[in-house]
């Protein structure tokens, strides 16, 4: 049975976590494309977190993780009055997807952050990937809003 719920991001639970981020990386990651290593800033993410920073959802199948959600809680740059959930990274192992996990996963977070009385809750993802993720978070609520564009520069220029 899977489940989503929510979790502190501690050094046991990120340990927990490490061994899907290699899948993670190998398929989402644009960065690789461009010889960037993965190589996570660990310990800011658990200053973050010790600091009330950090909402960590876990889909778990039998108690046995197989997916999560991070997000940076913080009140908007532009807007203080606003207290922001802003998408960091989200990810189901491949073999789990399809089964609800992830509509699982984002209602949990969505619910979440109204119980924390989080005002905007915002997550972005891959291009490549959107067929799959925008009808989850459409019939779920989202609207898209923005569009990046990135560019890697020349390392050392």
């Amino acid at each position: 049975m899977i489940s989503a719920q929510v979790e502190e991001l501690t050094a046991e639970t990120l340990e927990e976590a490490k061994p899907l981020l290699p899948a993670h990386y190998d398929e989402l990651a644009e960065h690789k494309l461009a010889g960037i290593p993965l190589n996570p800033q660990y310990g800011l993410y658990l200053a973050r977190a010790a600091a009330g920073q950090v909402l960590y959802i876990t889909l778990r199948d039998q108690g046995k993780l197989v997916g999560y959600l991070v997000s940076f809680v913080a009140p908007g740059m532009h807007y203080q009055d606003c207290l922001t959930a802003t998408g960091d990274i989200f990810f189901v192992y491949p073999d789990h997807r399809g089964l609800e996990g992830g509509k699982l996963l984002f209602t949990t977070w969505i619910k979440e952050c109204k119980r924390r009385g989080i005002r905007l809750a915002q997550v972005g993802m891959k291009t490549r990937h959107a067929k799959y993720v925008r009808p989850l978070l459409e019939a779920i609520g989202f609207v898209e809003t923005e569009v990046i564009f990135w560019q890697f520069l020349e390392e050392g220029r």
